[in-house]
């Protein structure tokens, strides 16, 4: 089983990825994929609007201080423009996407996960979900992204927030984000339930799930 995406022909402002806090890493092509010009756009169910005055990200669970952020928190926070190749599971793969919001490890900081917490499953308001390893969660690299492509983010990518974890497959870069769940053992999102790799590596070609590594 594979998760179809569909393109809505949306075209996206691309801009020339320079200006950003992380250094670029060199594009390279994981094997079984394929360059595209723009993200292909794949929604599991309508997020419907949100009001940014009442917007929460929940962070709980596995943690010492469990957190909620407002929006106005979220802004406060220190921002990272991170440019990075973006790999869907369906083989293509995005050079360069630019986006920009909060660090993950700035959150995992502020909310000192246990020391036998291991995974983050993360949670949209469109009611999907999607089990992500804490080192992966964590990396210097992943961020919660409210911008994209030097704007805010468009709604079919996640308006008003969306994890981005560059070094996994594209489904563990949950849109419309609402929570972050730290959890000791793993709890599989939408695709994780259906078959689909708990880590999902590109670079090992983890797209179908033989077990947790």
């Amino acid at each position: 089983m594979s998760p179809e995406c569909r393109d809505r022909n949306r075209a996206v402002g691309w801009t020339d990825a320079r200006a950003y806090a992380l250094p670029m890493i060199s594009s390279q092509l994981p094997p079984g994929q394929r360059w595209v010009d723009r993200p292909i756009v794949y929604d599991v169910a309508p997020a419907g609007p949100v009001d940014l005055a009442s917007f929460r990200l929940r962070l709980h669970g596995a943690v010492r201080r469990p957190l909620e952020f407002s929006w106005t928190d979220l802004q406060a926070l220190p921002r990272t423009r991170v440019a990075r190749d973006f790999h869907c599971v369906t083989a293509w793969s995005v050079r360069a996407i630019l986006w920009e919001g909060v660090l993950t490890a700035e959150l995992v900081g502020r909310v000192e996960p246990d020391s036998d917490a291991n995974w983050v499953l993360a949670r949209g308001r469109d009611g999907y979900s999607t089990l992500v390893p804490l080192d992966a969660f964590a990396a210097s690299d992943s961020l919660v992204a409210y911008r994209m492509a030097d704007a805010p983010l468009l709604p079919e990518h996640g308006y008003p927030l969306r994890l981005v974890v560059p070094s996994l497959y594209a489904w563990k870069s949950a849109k419309y984000l609402d929570e972050l769940e730290f959890l000791r053992a793993p709890v599989r999102g939408f695709w994780e339930a259906r078959g689909y790799h708990d880590r999902g590596d590109p670079w090992k070609e983890e797209r179908y799930r033989g077990g947790i590594s």
